[in-house]
């Protein structure tokens, strides 16, 4: 019964195909809204939320402020104050930073970003050499010139030759010789920091020899396994007013900022999703429309069909199928649309797809209680006609 009242519907729908399309434009045009503002909410999280795992997602980067330096609170021996009096801190490494020109033979690279760190600092940021090594506790210890440099920075001084065992000369005041021990692999930049065309050599090689300084410019803190990273950061921030005021620091959590990106998106997304799902019910009127009129124009039909013996139920049913095959079918044509400008959109944007499975599964539950809802009165009435009423009017 089920698969014949659906045949009998598909017949109805394509002998007037303008007007079928014209009843199931509204449903596809919101459906097609709902899954492509959703697949693309769900793809830029899922790009910010990659991002922000580049940055570290267990890591607190505090930078104190130009006026610290007149505190002399913020030096290296700052780091292990952190460990010991913030709970859930597993690690901190100071970084000093600055920029030099590195120069190797006549090539030469201005403005390179020059980072002092401790061994720790690749693997908290999850660091790896393309080529060589990175250099370790020992090299800090005895303050070797040696460096690792980014893949960038590598191209441009060392085109077409392996820089590692090459020396290069990095600028201040006078040239300093390092030797180049490794190149890391490519990175995406992260929250503003590339690490692709920088050049990074051991902390006390940078205090000591390269740029002598008794601050820290910035300090990585890792979080401890099982800790939250937010509330970390914020023990961090109470701790940090207490002893030098909030004038004097800035702290960064990528898991703070993504709590927060995460929350703003989810709600503008469902802010969007909620406008789009307003012409599904202008689709679902549009629907009740056509079916009315439907049934006026089968009026005839009806009749004979309740001459014959077709019960009320079984007029509803017919009716009810039909209102429900054009729904449905707007919806899974909608949903085709979605998916098509979804993919063409991350395209554009360079980013990846992630599918909303939730958006389409909703999306085609939703076509199907439009159907139900706004053809149930259509198919209620044309059920209540009487035959000779219904042979009459025809």
């Amino acid at each position: 019964m089920l698969g014949e009242n659906i045949r009998m519907a598909l017949s109805s729908m394509g002998g007037n195909r303008l007007r079928t399309f014209l009843s199931l434009l509204g449903i596809m045009i919101g459906v097609a809204s709902v899954v492509t503002i959703l697949n693309l909410g769900r793809s830029v999280s899922e790009s910010m939320s990659e991002s922000f795992e580049v940055g570290g997602l267990d890591t607190i980067n505090i930078m104190p402020r130009g006026a610290a330096r007149e505190t002399m609170i913020f030096t290296e021996e700052f780091a292990y104050t952190l460990m010991n009096e913030i709970d859930g801190i597993k690690e901190v490494f100071p970084v000093v930073s600055s920029s030099a020109n590195v120069r190797k033979g006549q090539e030469i690279a201005e403005g390179v970003p020059v980072q002092g760190v401790t061994s720790g600092y690749f693997r908290s940021n999850l660091l790896e050499a393309e080529e060589g090594e990175l250099f370790g506790a020992v090299d800090n210890i005895n303050r070797r010139q040696v460096a690792v440099i980014g893949p960038e920075l590598a191209d441009e001084l060392f085109p077409g030759e392996n820089p590692v065992g090459q020396y290069v000369s990095v600028f201040r005041r006078q040239a300093k010789s390092f030797l180049i021990v490794g190149v890391l692999s490519e990175r995406d930049e992260a929250q503003g920091a590339s690490y692709n065309d920088a050049l990074f050599m051991p902390y006390n090689t940078y205090v000591q020899r390269f740029r002598r300084t008794d601050q820290v410019g910035t300090y990585v803190i890792k979080v401890e396994d099982g800790y939250d990273a937010t509330a970390a950061a914020e023990r961090c921030e109470a701790y940090l007013d207490e002893i030098a005021g909030e004038d004097y620091y800035r702290i960064f959590s990528p898991a703070t900022i993504k709590e927060m990106a995460d929350s703003v998106m989810s709600s503008f997304y469902a802010f969007l999703a909620a406008i789009a799902a307003i012409s599904l019910l202008v689709g679902g009127i549009g629907i009740m429309n056509i079916m009315l009129v439907s049934v006026v124009e089968r009026t005839g039909e009806i009749g004979i069909r309740k001459a014959l013996g077709a019960t009320p139920r079984m007029i509803r049913s017919q009716f009810l199928a039909e209102s429900v095959t054009l729904s449905v079918s707007g919806g899974i044509i909608g949903i085709a649309i979605g998916m098509s400008l979804s993919l063409a959109a991350v395209s554009i944007a360079g980013w990846k797809l992630y599918v909303s499975s939730g958006a389409v599964a909703v999306s085609l539950a939703f076509s199907l209680v439009i159907g139900v809802f706004f053809g149930w009165y259509p198919a209620a009435k044309a059920a209540r006609l009487e035959p000779m009423e219904a042979l009459q009017r025809e």
